[in-house]
């Protein structure tokens, strides 16, 4: 199969010259500063994006075109972030967000979310309308992190939403519509090829006399509206901004919808002469997603059955045939249900009081609140018994925290200082139920009572409230207003850790030089800016460790009758490790901030190193002395290093045109750099290699199926392949795979010690985001770009619908009658480049003229999502797992949502 486009070379030859995600640290006052300041010193373009060691993305640099959640609004934008969805998980946007790649085997790799100096989650982040945030701040470095202590050890995204201001009463409105529409699909036979290749191959097969194309049949035109309205006013002491928001959709997936409600209120207040400033913020979200119960059942029944069957009922039933066991029809399929609806809740109210002489008092709580349902739905018609599930699960977070922050000048010196003492806790509940035996598909998962069979196991419920307290204390030295260095120390106690563990310090201290001030700079007039960074730092992560672990835990763990009365028996189900302490991550950075001819050309570049230790990981013991063969300790270690570089060129600044070029690169580097070690003086081992990674479920009908590895000393998530030299004859006119003998000991051995070797790896080298805007008067029109290089993608579609020895059984692509391959044995020959350069959304703006004492703006804008993607790679997307390391790292096996373009227009007033 051919690749999708071809990159004309001067488009290549423009985004290689052209200019990234802009700069930060350009403003400089006379006066004691972070380490990189947030503003840049002229503001040549409210387009230019801002990025340095802490990259900040503000209103005007969020993506513009259909923007359907939050953190849709971010990606692309900030160097070192990847923020990538698969379609199905369109509102949540969750699978796959990464700052700087993988920095634990297991757990714990997810960023921490503030929002508006709240604590949150990624969950959280998107339920929040986007058009209610002012700005994202990334903090990727562990001597900015080290604020956040153990919670930022995987970066830190800073959420900041937008505050009534001084001034008037104001209404604002926006307004969006689109549709949307697949538009690519695999090439599978049609009802007189499939007829025309069994005849051909002399093989008995099944004809209802239809002609279906199952691909078309579970599609629609999707339909996406969204609204927005915020109220907003106030005056010099005080402040409020109120807001509601709604988002509906109907997918491109017919019967799957989904919808968000949103209602946000802030308040801030000056009181007693202006000393003290009162903040009050509540928020609120509704959010429903009716999801594929199994997108990899319901592509592959799509694809594979045979077209000669009806989609839609025949008599009484649906047609299908017998010998198709792991397929099913797939109108029932769409009939299945996998409703989820998260119910968010969270206020704060913070204090800030001048003491004068420098000092500050800021005091902060929170409460939040969420609730997470689930409902699934599976009927007869699908599973022999049907299945119906309900769950739940609560999460209540408390939050409380108390700083004193001093600053003092004399002379050329500047110091300031922060001393913060803060506890969190948290509440986890949660409850479920499966059933099955269903007397109807009437009630799908409304009735739970109308099943006649409860399995043991599918009712449980769970709670653990975690909690962690914290003390930090922060120094910061200025000399000459160019010279900064910053200490930072924070230390954590958590309750989940062992006892003797408890506490875990993290210190980091970084420096900046502001050489535009030399005076071998100052008058220089080409150079606007040029700054020089340095830092490093230790953290924390507790994302593998959940509560309890340290403990023997007592559960039920079988039913048993005990003088004719059903007993449940409890046991332990893991072995417990009072010794489990926190993973430990240093990093060290180095970067630099260069501004060019009033920052109409800026640059951006830093690299870094980070290393991973006390790494957790489940380690194989024997049985005795241990209860199971398995125990998590703190043993491995990995690295991640990496280099960051940002451009930003405005070629045209003039009153009636601007012409900005953006583009940030990022090369990344992770490797797992040991497993065995010591822990309570026993020497514990694990395999160098891991399969993690493979063809599985529905159409894989046999042949070696592990793909993907974990090596020790590569990095995480590798092709671990047979070679394949190429398509033989079997000697019975079909055709196989020629695997190569690669240790040419005489036997083809496709274990992992046999034939294999290290083809690729599934995560990026480098990945790519740009942005060109430009503007003519009160047109303006921007295009995003996203891109990731260096990587593979092992085609596990092509292999299944290749494969002739299950025909006319399961359908096949229209080229495989041709091929006539009958071996479906994984090697390198379905390994592909996964390089990619997307092309994410174009937006046509028009900034109406208005002549109206009530309306101050009026903008129209038309927005085309996914316009196109460039890319060698001859499956659906190549936009797959890339990021995440898990089972489906890598590897496309009939799981990719249908790729979707949509058009969309919209409208934003303000009164």
């Amino acid at each position: 199969m051919a690749g999708q486009y071809i990159l004309p070379r001067t488009l290549v030859c423009c985004l290689l010259i052209t200019a990234s995600t802009g700069m930060a640290n350009a403003q400089r006052q006379h006066k004691p500063r972070a380490i990189v300041q947030e503003q840049p010193l002229f503001h040549v373009s409210d387009t230019l994006p801002v990025i340095g060691s802490i990259a900040k993305v503000g209103e005007k640099q969020m993506n513009k075109g259909l923007v359907s959640s939050a953190l849709d609004a971010l990606s692309g934008q900030a160097v070192g972030v990847n923020v990538v969805s698969n379609g199905q998980d369109r509102m949540a946007m969750l699978t796959s967000v990464r700052v700087r790649g993988t920095t634990s085997l297991t757990g714990g790799n997810d960023p921490l979310v503030i929002i508006d100096g709240v604590s949150s989650d990624l969950a959280t982040l998107s339920t929040i309308y986007p058009a209610d945030i002012e700005s994202f701040t990334i903090l990727k470095n562990a001597s900015e992190t080290s604020k956040y202590g153990s919670r930022g050890a995987s970066g830190v995204i800073e959420v900041k939403t937008k505050r009534g201001k001084g001034g008037g009463f104001q209404i604002y409105y926006d307004g969006t519509i689109g549709f949307e529409h697949v538009y690519k699909r695999l090439n599978m036979l049609d009802a007189a090829g499939y007829v025309g290749a069994a005849k051909a191959l002399g093989l008995v097969y099944v004809d209802k006399g239809y002609d279906t194309d199952f691909q078309k049949e579970i599609v629609r035109t999707g339909f996406v509206n969204t609204h927005h309205i915020a109220f907003s006013g106030g005056s010099g002491t005080s402040n409020y901004r109120a807001s509601l928001g709604y988002m509906r959709g109907q997918t491109v997936i017919r019967n799957k919808d989904y919808s968000n409600f949103t209602a946000k209120l802030d308040i801030s207040q000056l009181a007693f002469d202006e000393k003290l400033k009162i903040d009050f913020g509540v928020f609120g979200a509704s959010q429903q997603d009716d999801k594929i119960y199994d997108l990899q059942m319901l592509a592959y029944s799509t694809a594979a059955m045979n077209p000669t069957m009806a989609f839609g009922k025949v008599g009484d039933g649906w047609q299908r045939n017998s010998n198709s066991s792991q397929i099913a029809s797939p109108a029932p399929l769409l009939l299945e249900r996998n409703d989820e609806k998260n119910l968010t809740f969270n206020t704060h109210l913070q204090l800030s009081l001048q003491l004068g002489h420098g000092l500050q008092l800021s005091t902060l709580g929170s409460y939040s609140y969420t609730s997470t349902e689930n409902a699934k739905f599976a009927p007869t018609w699908v599973w022999a018994q049907g299945m119906a599930y309900r769950g739940e699960r609560k999460t209540e977070e408390m939050l409380g925290n108390i700083s004193l922050d001093w600053k003092h000048h004399w002379g050329v010196h500047a110091l300031s200082a922060t001393l913060l003492g803060e506890y969190q806790k948290k509440k986890m509940a949660a409850f479920w139920t499966q059933v099955k035996g269903l007397a109807s598909n009437s009630f799908g998962y409304d009735n739970l009572a109308a099943a006649s069979d409860r399995p043991y196991g599918g009712t449980g419920s769970s709670y653990a409230d975690p909690g962690l307290a914290s003390v930090m204390g922060t120094l910061t030295y200025t000399l000459l207003d160019r010279y900064t260095v910053n200490l930072t120390t924070r230390a954590d106690g958590s309750s989940m850790v062992g006892s003797d563990h408890t506490w875990g310090v993290f210190p980091s201290a970084s420096m900046t030089w502001n050489m535009k001030k030399e005076r071998f700079l100052r008058d220089c007039r080409p150079v606007s800016l040029l700054d020089l960074r340095t830092g490093y730092g230790r953290s924390g992560n507790l994302g593998a460790i959940s509560s309890y672990l340290t403990m023997k835990q007592f559960v039920p763990v079988g039913l048993i009758s005990y003088n004719g009365t059903p007993t449940v028996t409890m046991g332990t189900l893991r072995n417990s490790n009072p010794d489990l302490r926190w993973e430990m991550r240093s990093t060290f950075n180095l970067g630099a901030d260069l501004g060019l001819f009033s920052n109409r050309v800026l640059l951006t570049a830093e690299c870094y190193y980070s290393k991973t230790t006390d790494m957790l990981y489940e380690y194989d013991v024997p049985v005795p002395p241990f209860s199971f063969n398995k125990l998590l300790a703190n043993i491995g270690s990995m690295s991640n290093s990496g280099f960051e570089l940002g451009i930003g060129v405005v070629p045209v600044s003039k009153k009636d045109m601007e012409l900005n070029v953006n583009v940030n690169m990022s090369w990344q580097k992770n490797k797992l750099l040991s497993l065995n070690g010591r822990c309570n003086g026993r020497e514990m081992t694990a395999s160098d290699i891991t399969a993690i990674g493979g063809m599985n479920g529905a159409g894989f009908h046999g042949g070696n199926s592990d793909i993907l590895y974990q090596i020790v000393g590569q990095p995480l998530g590798v092709f671990y392949l047979p070679h394949c030299k190429g398509i033989v004859d079997n000697g019975h006119g079909h055709y196989k795979y020629d695997i190569a003998d690669l240790n040419e000991d005489g036997v083809i051995d496709l274990s992992d010690h046999g034939d294999r070797y290290i083809a690729g790896q599934a995560t990026p080298k480098m990945t790519l985001g740009s942005n060109i805007s430009f503007r003519y008067k009160n047109f303006d029109i921007s295009l995003q770009m996203n891109g990731a290089f260096g990587h593979k993608i092992f085609n596990g579609t092509a292999l299944s619908y290749l494969n002739m020895s299950n025909f006319p059984d399961y359908n096949v692509l229209a080229e495989a009658p041709g091929r006539n391959i009958v071996d479906q044995n994984v090697t390198d020959y379905w390994l592909e480049r996964g390089d990619y350069l997307n092309f994410d959304y174009l937006a046509i703006c028009w900034n109406a003229p208005v002549r109206s004492r009530y309306i101050s703006s009026l903008r129209f804008s038309f927005n085309i999502n996914n316009l196109a993607t460039i890319t060698s790679y001859s499956g659906l997307s190549p936009m797959i797992n890339s990021y995440v390391v898990d089972n489906t790292l890598g590897i496309d096996d009939k799981r990719t949502y249908p790729p979707y373009r949509t058009y969309s227009i919209g409208v934003s007033i303000k009164f």
